[in-house]
């Protein structure tokens, strides 16, 4: 069994723990994904939801997803920091940020979605995989 993945947010009042591997490891440069990181894009990794512990604190804010169906995105209401989001049909997928892990050096993206919003500074990795929309498996 791997080691658990474990982060927070920037003050520490929001922590969450993820048993497992991850689902996916990927960059989304959707347009909801940059305004919510504050960047170009938002470095994410997504695990069932069953396999994610948040503790009591975190807040999430509803809206549409690029797909049209709803995503829940997870702060602090503390500090603010952008932690995590739940995607999928009954949000089964919860998904954090590569920054918001204790130790962000155990991401290793292999895809970059949504490359049809990427900015032109925003220059990618030309060894991941490129997809103009959401991953298709």
């Amino acid at each position: 069994m791997s080691e658990a993945y474990e982060g927070g947010c920037l003050c520490g009042a929001v922590r969450y723990k993820a048993e497992g591997e991850p689902l996916f490891q990927m960059n989304c440069h959707c347009h909801d994904c940059q305004k919510w990181g504050g960047a170009g894009y938002a470095p994410v990794m997504a695990f069932k939801q069953a396999q994610v512990a948040y503790s009591d604190g975190i807040a999430f804010y509803e809206s549409d997803g690029g797909s049209g169906s709803p995503i829940q995105r997870g702060f602090c209401p503390t500090c603010g920091s952008s932690v995590a989001l739940r995607v999928g049909r009954d949000f089964a997928f919860s998904v954090v940020t590569a920054s918001s892990l204790d130790d962000p050096a155990r991401f290793t993206p292999a895809h970059d979605i949504f490359t049809a919003h990427a900015h032109p500074w925003d220059h990618m990795d030309p060894e991941l995989g490129k997809h103009e929309g959401f991953l298709k498996s």
